[in-house]
């Protein structure tokens, strides 16, 4: 029996020391992957800067470095979120800190790929460049940036498709929004006799509002899909479809108000200011939806099955 110690103490240094060295590897790339994600803070930073100083002096080419700054964020944020995912072995939005990146990630991307039907024209980057850049600042200022495994809760096919619907719907609704707003400020100087104002003319202006609704209309089914998947998911883990929980009434609600929205479009009486104003009020409740209903919850002490993510 003496002979078997010693060679149960060397292959239990020899555990040890391959999971101090899993460890230490896991602590730098975490540490390495969040010296990167500042830097792609950082970066949204200056291309919400640059989108800004567009605004306040109207030159295009200006409006052109954001665009191009905002652009190789994207594309590093992409390559980051990546890189996690390979590293967690799981879909990237687990928890909030994930959620928020992806939130960030998927609205500049939806961004640039709308804004190729609008060239010359760089102010819905205003607010896309700077919804990015506070989600990715929140997430790194106050949300854990751990890898955890997937939790129990969230271990169904239901999973990614879910989640992964809900951020399409959320970051095409956010750049509807920053359509609906850019219409606003623009049409308001055009209607005080500007010929031109931040790259857009009176005789563009209209085809340009047209693509906030043309992007609720692309959102829209992803929405609807993110509610029943939802359910279904919901079926399959609680054993009912549906139990108003807030962040599924907050969603229905998100729902209904977009679906007066394309009412309001199809209503004669209700085009234009009303159904401008229908758009936003959906955005806010997406909004609410992702992150307000997860506050009020924490803040008033509202039982909630989605408290898993906060």
């Amino acid at each position: 029996m003496a002979l078997v110690k010693p060679k149960r103490i060397m292959l239990k240094s020899k555990n040890m020391a391959s999971f101090e060295s899993i460890l230490s590897r896991d602590s730098y790339l975490l540490s390495l992957e969040l010296r990167v994600f500042w830097l792609i803070a950082f970066a949204y930073g200056f291309a919400f800067l640059f989108f800004l100083f567009h605004l306040i002096t109207g030159k295009t080419a200006i409006g052109k470095t954001a665009q191009t700054v905002f652009g190789a964020t994207a594309t590093a944020h992409v390559i980051l979120i990546v890189f996690r995912t390979f590293e967690a072995g799981r879909a990237p939005f687990q928890t909030l800190y994930e959620s928020l990146s992806w939130f960030a990630c998927t609205a500049a991307v939806a961004y640039l790929y709308a804004s190729r039907s609008w060239k010359e024209v760089y102010l819905p980057g205003v607010f896309v460049s700077a919804i990015s850049l506070g989600a990715v600042l929140y997430a790194l200022l106050a949300r854990s940036p751990s890898v955890d495994p997937l939790s129990p809760a969230l271990r169904s096919y239901w999973f990614e498709w879910h989640v992964a619907f809900a951020f399409f719907s959320y970051a095409v609704f956010v750049v509807s929004a920053a359509v609906e707003v850019s219409f606003l400020i623009v049409n308001s100087a055009l209607k005080r006799g500007r010929t031109s104002c931040l790259g857009f003319t009176s005789d563009m202006i209209d085809a340009f509002h047209s693509k906030a609704f043309n992007l609720v209309v692309f959102g829209y089914p992803l929405l609807t899909f993110t509610i029943f998947s939802g359910a279904a998911w919901a079926n399959e883990a609680w054993g009912k479809y549906w139990s108003w929980d807030p962040k599924e009434t907050w969603s229905l609600i998100t729902w209904v108000v977009f679906t007066i929205y394309l009412h309001s479009k199809a209503t004669k009486s209700l085009q234009g200011l009303p159904a401008s104003v229908f758009n936003l009020i959906g955005f806010i409740c997406m909004m609410m939806t992702f992150l307000g209903v997860n506050w009020l919850a924490k803040l008033m002490g509202i039982p909630s099955l989605h408290t898993y993510a906060v």
